[in-house]
């Protein structure tokens, strides 16, 4: 079977209306296009199509943070007060302790995000971070952190002494050559684009408002996840990646990235992060890579550097566009370099267990529900509906109830439903009992039991 014929039948199976793949292999490029940008038109989605890429922008980020640091401008190991002396967060003393390497590898103990109606410049954003919960102690573990990510864009206003997105286009995307990857919505009009697509209540696909994960107009999230582009653009990036750096970098910084800082538990993102990048090792061969999940959106970049491979996955429907880019890329893993990654099998079912770890746990933005019931653990994601409330964008529906298999060592996978195949673990206190969970990479706090 070819990548295209997989394609269109994954796709058909899940329902997508449109998407586009890329895999750089052999020094060649292959590209496949799925389905129409909207539905009910015409136009075919092609490697020009743009898509938001979410969190895939936070490689941009970083790379172009380490252009400062190559510059002697900014050091990994400084406090970020150092470079952004306005900041001020619930935790006076994080605030103080936080580095640089802290935000880029998720290590600063920030919560996801800040949540809410609001239109910030970064410098907004940065002055509303004193409202944002401190999970952890500088440096003590790894929670993903958008609020963090952007707040690595003020450090790169504040050196630069220029606007984030103006400092992007000249330490990056122009001398690149990514003449499609943009951020500004006004940009996005004047070239073919994807609509984002959620089921309504009745499972029928309706378009996601706003376009990105957030409304127009709102600059703070744009470090850690407001990049628009293209498969094009994107293997274009991946070649950067795998490359000498172009004189843009030394080499023994750009690869440099891919090192790891920090290990992860039971993640399906990766075993560990370098520097933005999530570290996998797939069958023996060290893989980097970072997925973005937007509004009806979802994005994977995975680069293979011992093999000068890397695959592109952009699709425009939620859930299933995350399981389509999913499926795509191990089928381009396997036909194309041989490698396999095995999911784990789950243990039989355990009451005990079971019951222990049922209950809610939440974050600023969602709460996770797991039950217990008959011989099945479910887990359901749920948006907060205070969040819902106080916007009037629309957000991206709940995840029903779905099946979670118990591993060993208070390890978890999700068999069933939007999140079918994501690991996660459980955290306990000095005396033995749950506090937290651990999903997407992202510490969820025990509410209940």
């Amino acid at each position: 079977m070819e990548l295209a014929d997989f394609v269109q039948k994954t796709a058909a199976e899940l329902g997508v209306p449109g998407a586009a793949f890329g895999v750089l292999v052999d020094g060649q490029e292959v590209f496949v296009g799925h389905g129409v940008t909207r539905i009910g038109g015409t136009e075919e989605v092609d490697r020009d199509t743009l898509f938001p890429v979410a969190s895939v922008s936070k490689t941009f980020t970083a790379t172009a943070l380490m252009r400062l640091v190559a510059d002697g401008k900014v050091e990994l190991d400084a406090p970020v007060r150092r470079y952004v002396p306005e900041l001020r967060l619930a935790d006076a003393d994080a605030a103080e302790r936080i580095t640089v390497l802290n935000l880029l590898n998720h290590t600063a103990g920030l919560d996801w995000n800040l949540v809410g109606d609001f239109d910030p410049t970064l410098a907004q954003f940065v002055e509303k971070m004193a409202e944002l919960p401190q999970i952890a102690p500088p440096g003590e573990r790894a929670s993903y952190s958008q609020a963090g990510f952007n707040l690595v864009g003020r450090i790169i206003e504040n050196v630069t002494g220029l606007p984030y997105e103006k400092a992007m286009a000249e330490l990056v995307l122009e001398p690149l050559g990514l003449t499609d990857t943009v951020f500004d919505l006004d940009d996005v009009m004047t070239r073919k684009f994807a609509v984002g697509y959620n089921p309504d209540p009745d499972g029928v696909l309706q378009p996601a408002v706003p376009w990105k994960a957030w409304k127009a107009g709102d600059r703070g999230n744009n470090p850690g996840g407001g990049v628009v582009s293209t498969v094009d653009n994107l293997l274009r990036w991946a070649k950067f990646q795998l490359g000498d750096g172009e004189g843009l970098l030394p080499t023994e910084i750009l690869h440099g990235m891919r090192e790891e800082t920090v290990a992860l538990r039971a993640s399906t993102l990766g075993d560990g992060f370098g520097i933005a990048w999530f570290r996998k090792t797939i069958d023996g061969v060290l893989t980097i890579g970072h997925g973005g999940s937007g509004n009806g959106q979802y994005a994977e970049l995975l680069v293979v550097p011992s093999r000068n491979f890397a695959v592109v996955a952009l699709s425009n429907s939620g859930p299933d566009g995350y399981q389509l880019n999913q499926a795509v890329v191990r089928w381009a893993l396997e036909h194309y370099l041989g490698l396999v990654e095995p999911e784990p099998e789950p243990l039989p079912y355990d009451a005990v267990r079971a019951e222990e770890m049922a209950g809610r746990y939440t974050n600023d933005a969602m709460n996770l529900d797991i039950v217990a019931s008959g011989n099945e653990i479910t887990i359901a994601v749920e948006i907060k509906p205070e969040l819902r409330a106080s916007t009037e964008a629309e957000i991206p529906p709940d995840l029903p109830a779905a099946s979670l298999g118990l591993l060993p060592d208070d390890e978890y996978i999700v068999t069933g439903g939007g999140l079918a195949g994501q690991l996660g673990y459980l955290t306990r206190s000095t005396d033995g009992t749950i506090t937290g969970i651990d999903l997407a990479g992202r510490l969820f706090s025990r509410a209940t039991a």
